[in-house]
């Protein structure tokens, strides 16, 4: 059966289910009010058309609604084969697969649809993906098996509940902390089981109540006390003999690589605790004063006064997912982006009462604030890169352009070669005299999802990265950073870290479970196929591979040399892409609408040269 013929939309009644073929007036009519919101979809993914009246050249790109959403379900599921919908009128949907990781046999056309409401995604409730949550192709099918099978042996029990998953369920070697319960880790994990079919929110409400409640202890790292609303980066249960009962440890950085506190977490947990609520709409979670009290904490932390005269945090070395030193010390991208994220859910979850209200205005201004700054300074593509290239330094009063005083010949030769002319992205530091071109994939999909991107840098992004798929995506997806630290830079930015040597591990490392941001930000920019194309890659080995956390080498062909197996994030990375991709309302749990309220300042090009 195709696709096309697989394919069930709901209706007003629950219990009648109908084919777009045999719609009545009434559900025809509904399919029409959301008739438009789909327009920038499928105006470019309709590869195949099963409406024998419309002709193949029509510029009437929607066309019958109900056709061309047989077009685009059937473009996310059809299978590596390249099979179109069992209709003799029908196209083939072009096979966009590529193992070697090299240019697309075929083109993937762009479409800057990242305005678009994500309510009318919901064409099916949130959560229904198909039999298990997973995909009804015979070879992805088990691949999903498997996954949900993997995912169900890492949880972890605390006095009989299960309140979250280990890191790693590879017996091979010694445990270290891949035996914890990491927060950043879990979010994929979490993802997944709000995403599948019979949502599974349990597990997901004990691992913010468990984490919230470790929030709460006292944090000592030697003789110095960490800020109240730092969040652990892990946890575990252990067994306290003398107690003889079951307790949690957690760690707040203090026996991390580097001694360094988890920056990300508390943004990660606030995200999640959104998602949560998203998913079940139940807003008792987030309204008690315990889980309020929770985020303002938190929050307290990154907006309190100091020094500073930029929006962003300033960080230390390894206080993200990049947790050892690989040089993003300062104001990395991936933590400014979780930052506006969580700005953006806590805005949507706090209440006004007692000193809600004041903390909600201080929220609004600091998200205005913060996205002017990224989108102005922080935004690369040729233009801007021809720009920075000719700027004057040394310039003194108000009117400077170059307000870092960036010296030209501190841009890398790579950067050179490595933009396009389509596309551009969010570079991975900006602070006094010092751009770190480097990319980073989190900080980049993270700004899409949260719309830190404007719809136009969104677009970029996405064409950035068709346009260096064999550097971005290579064999198995996806570059955490690019490009690798050699030589001399590696030496004196990581110290000769020995984990991190040119493209392994942080250092230029593929890491499969990005897989969900990439689709995630596929998605919504309206470029399932982008997403597509990198599943399909995943497919041909992760699996077979044992779920590896990382892969080295330029194109990711080669399994980490310290990658444990059986990594519960890579596993999830998978299957909350798969989610996505074959329900893209799921996508409603995970992304923000843009704010109509945000100041949107117009923003300029550097003047900086003189003609």
């Amino acid at each position: 059966m195709s696709p096309a013929q697989k394919l069930e939309i709901s209706c007003d009644d629950p219990e009648q289910k109908t084919t777009p073929g045999n719609l009545t007036p009434n559900e025809t009519e509904i399919l029409e009010t959301v008739a438009d919101a789909w327009n920038n979809i499928i105006r470019d993914v309709s590869g195949a058309r099963t409406d024998s009246n419309i002709p193949a050249n029509s510029d009437d790109k929607c066309g019958n609604f109900a056709d061309d959403y047989v077009n685009i379900k059937t473009m996310l599921q059809t299978s590596s084969d390249g099979g179109g919908a069992e209709n003799g009128d029908s196209e083939e949907v072009p096979n966009s697969g590529n193992g070697g990781g090299g240019k697309a046999s075929s083109v993937l056309k762009p479409s800057p649809s990242v305005g678009m409401s994500l309510e009318n995604l919901m064409e099916v409730p949130i959560g229904s993906s198909g039999k298990n949550g997973g995909s009804e192709n015979g070879s992805a099918t088990s691949m999903m098996d498997e996954a949900w099978e993997q995912l169900s042996r890492s949880y972890v029990y605390f006095k009989g509940q299960r309140v979250g998953t280990l890191a790693a369920i590879d017996t091979g070697g010694e445990a270290l902390n891949y035996n914890q319960v990491f927060v950043r880790d879990f979010v994929p994990c979490g993802l997944a089981c709000l995403m599948k079919t019979d949502a599974d929110v349990d597990i997901v409400k004990n691992f913010l109540l468990k984490t919230l409640h470790l929030q709460g202890w006292e944090k000592r790292i030697d003789n110095f006390t960490l800020g109240e609303g730092v969040m652990p980066a892990s946890f575990k249960v252990i067994q306290d003999p003398s107690r003889q009962k079951e307790v949690l440890q957690a760690d707040f950085g203090g026996t991390a690589i580097g001694r360094v506190a988890p920056v990300d977490s508390g943004f990660w947990w606030i995200i999640l605790l959104r998602s949560y609520t998203k998913c079940t709409h139940d807003y008792s979670l987030s309204e008690l004063p315990q889980v309020q009290r929770g985020m303002k904490l938190i929050l307290n932390l990154c907006l309190s006064d100091g020094f500073d005269t930029f929006p962003t945090l300033l960080c230390a070395d390894g206080c993200s997912m990049i947790d050892r030193r690989m040089g993003i010390y300062g104001y990395p991208i991936e933590i400014q982006a979780l930052f506006f994220f969580a700005l953006r859910c806590a805005r949507q979850l706090l209440k006004p009462e007692h000193d809600g209200k004041e903390l909600i205005e201080r929220i609004d201004k600091r998200i205005t604030a913060l996205s002017y700054h990224i989108q102005n300074y922080y935004w690369l593509d040729f233009t801007q890169l021809n720009n920075i290239y000719r700027y004057k330094t040394e310039e003194y009063s108000h009117t400077a352009v170059n307000k870092f005083n960036v010296i030209p010949e501190s841009i890398p030769d790579w950067v050179f070669e490595f933009m396009p002319l389509r596309g551009g992205y969010f570079i991975g530091n900006v602070s006094p005299a010092r751009m770190d071109f480097r990319w980073f994939l989190v900080g980049n999909c993270i700004a899409i999802l949260s719309c830190l991107a404007t719809p136009s840098q969104a677009t970029a992004v996405m064409d950035l990265i068709e346009e260096r798929w064999a550097d971005l995506i290579g064999e198995m997806p996806l570059k955490i950073a690019y490009p690798a630290l050699e030589g001399h830079e590696w030496r004196s930015v990581t110290g000769c870290d020995p984990k991190n040597t040119r493209w392994s591990y942080h250092n230029g490392g593929s890491w499969p479970v990005l897989l969900w941001l990439l689709t995630a930000a596929s998605i919504k920019t309206g470029r399932p196929q982008i997403a597509k194309r990198a599943i399909e890659l995943v497919e041909q080995r992760l699996a077979k591979d044992g779920w590896p956390e990382y892969y080295d080498g330029i194109t990711g062909r080669y399994i980490g040399k310290q990658a444990r197996k059986y990594q519960t994030w890579s596993v999830t990375g998978y299957l909350v892409a798969k989610l996505m991709i074959e329900n893209p309302s799921n996508l409603l749990i995970i992304s923000l609408e843009e704010d109509k309220k945000i100041a949107k300042p117009k923003l300029t090009r550097s003047a900086s040269w003189t003609f």
